[in-house]
């Protein structure tokens, strides 16, 4: 307060609230007298189509409150497209039992939750979608029946045919699954197989006798460098030692094959035992210079892969399952292994990270299912499966690599190929050292993805570099990367390249023609209506 005017505090406190109360508006904004304001016009209430919408809305209104000085009240939907109409699919009020649809006796009878009056739900039922049962047209019988949304194009009889139509294949049964969630599938096959893996492993790992002697060795050389050159040679380290290391190097590849009954030896393509697939005769895949379809997770399911069959894919191969969640009997899981009839040349790809948890699942898809070809995926560049040590981190560690490969094609009648990157860093290629060595470990052929996983898909695939693996693979090397033209597979397969295919990965995402294009050797940008033609056909082979 001013001092001058000490008997005056009280005025003066007065004045400082008051101004106080003027600077209390947020910082930056001019507040305006509330004489200058003026009212928001009142909003008329909007009647829906049916008129039923006034009355909410006056209902809402009255909950609200009255409008505040800021404004009317805000809406309880946020964002945008908020007031148009809901497209749910309409529900029947009966729910019938699926029993009664298919013709069956309810073994539940009266105490069924489920509607068993037929007259009720057609009452009741929402209308038809369409004239056409994509269903009962291919089948000649819908298993939904009267419940079917397309139930009008059934006709007067919908009886199950004697022969039903086989259109798709390895639809794993409810038995095969409740078998591996309760863990009573028999896995005696893998276990063989990793036995005799376990044992060229003990063959490889250095004896006591080896260890013994490269420790004695390496004293001799410690006493040898600390004593000089000027005190002479370091005198020999006798022992048992000694011994053993002389043993263990006069061995043979015979003696060290010996007791591992028939099993496959350390190097080369292997000697496995009598009883095993891999004695049976093997069924052969011809991958020189055919359209391989990539195993695009998400998205290469069985509709996209049939169009695309439909434009000329001769190989086609499932998204990327994992092994585990096969092997815990998930439905999800098997239903990504399913194959149409029209796939002729058909392969399934399964990430993993052990020996073990692979030779059960190729016991699993060689009892199970009807493929030409199994793929290991090592090039899948996503963190929740490179960190688990899958996809590109698998390929990091040759020795399980090798353990992988030979286990799963002891397994299997059908060739085994496996996909790779070129490296796990971009400026650190290492696919050159892996490939040449997978082919003698059982793998029938090479895919290789001309990107790191660090590269993931930025930057031009590398088909330098997969020439050079390609020359140095003894098996058939197929080429993955920036194939989006017939041009680009024409300079991929070349003969001084030395790559028997090609695979076709997000150029076919881009347009599935595109196996066209390469056929007839021409660019072709289709029309409008062949697009709509196109996405009519993936939405009838969907359903």
């Amino acid at each position: 307060f001013c001092f001058r005017c000490a008997r005056g505090r009280r005025p003066l406190l007065v004045a400082y609230r008051s101004r106080r109360e003027r600077m209390s508006s947020t910082n930056g904004v001019a507040p305006v007298k509330a004489e200058y304001l003026i009212a928001p016009p009142e909003r008329p209430a909007t009647s829906g189509v049916d008129g039923s919408d006034a009355a909410a809305t006056a209902d809402s209104a009255a909950t609200a409150g009255p409008p505040s000085a800021a404004g009317p009240p805000r809406k309880k939907q946020k964002g945008m497209n908020k007031n148009r109409g809901s497209y749910r699919p309409a529900k029947a009020e009966v729910r019938l039992c699926m029993a009664v649809v298919q013709g069956r006796e309810c073994k539940f009878g009266d105490g069924c939750k489920y509607s068993h009056d037929l007259v009720a739900y057609r009452t009741t039922c929402p209308p038809d979608l369409g004239e056409l049962c994509p269903i009962y047209s291919v089948n000649g019988y819908c298993r939904f029946g009267v419940t079917c949304r397309f139930g009008g194009a059934h006709g007067a009889s919908n009886t199950p045919p004697a022969q039903p139509v086989d259109s798709e294949r390895n639809v794993a049964p409810a038995a095969l699954t409740s078998r591996l969630r309760k863990h009573e599938y028999d896995f005696s096959g893998a276990a063989h197989a990793l036995r005799q893996w376990d044992a060229i492993n003990e063959h490889r790992k250095p004896s006591e006798g080896q260890e013994a002697g490269a420790a004695a060795a390496a004293q001799a050389a410690a006493a040898q460098a600390q004593a000089g050159a000027s005190d002479g040679p370091a005198p020999a380290v006798d022992g048992p030692g000694k011994e053993e290391s002389a043993r263990a190097e006069g061995a043979t590849g015979a003696d060290a094959a010996e007791g591992l009954e028939g099993g496959c030896t350390a190097g080369g393509g292997g000697h496995y035992p009598s009883g095993s697939v891999a004695t049976r005769e093997r069924r052969a895949v011809d991958w020189r210079g055919k359209l391989y379809l990539a195993p695009l997770t998400t998205v290469g399911n069985l509709p996209y892969r049939r169009v695309c069959k439909g434009y000329g894919a001769d190989i086609t191969c499932s998204e990327m399952a994992m092994a585990t969640n096969l092997l815990q009997g998930q439905a999800s899981e098997w239903a990504l292994l399913r194959r149409h009839v029209s796939e002729d040349v058909f392969g399934v790809q399964i990430a993993g990270n052990s020996a073990e948890t692979m030779a059960r699942v190729a016991q699993l898809i060689e009892a199970e299912t009807e493929v030409d070809f199994v793929d290991i995926n090592m090039g899948c560049p996503i963190d929740l499966v490179c960190n688990r040590g899958m996809g590109a981190g698998l390929a990091q560690r040759a020795n399980k690599v090798q353990g992988i490969v030979r286990v799963m094609s002891q397994q299997l009648s059908c060739p085994l190929t496996v996909k790779l990157r070129t490296g796990y860093d971009m400026d650190k290629p290492t696919a050159h050292r892996l490939v040449p060595q997978l082919p003698g470990w059982g793998a029938a052929a090479v895919t290789l993805h001309g990107r790191s996983r660090q590269q993931r898909y930025t930057k031009l695939a590398d088909w330098d570099y997969i020439s050079q693996c390609a020359s140095a693979c003894p098996a058939p090397l197929i080429g993955n990367g920036d194939a989006f033209s017939y041009e680009d597979v024409d300079n991929a397969l070349k003969s001084e390249t030395g790559i028997s295919s090609v695979m076709l990965a997000r150029g076919a995402l881009v347009k599935p023609w595109l196996f066209t294009e390469v056929k007839e050797r021409r660019h072709w940008d289709i029309s409008a209506s062949e697009r709509l033609h196109m996405l009519r056909g993936v939405v009838r082979v969907g359903l």
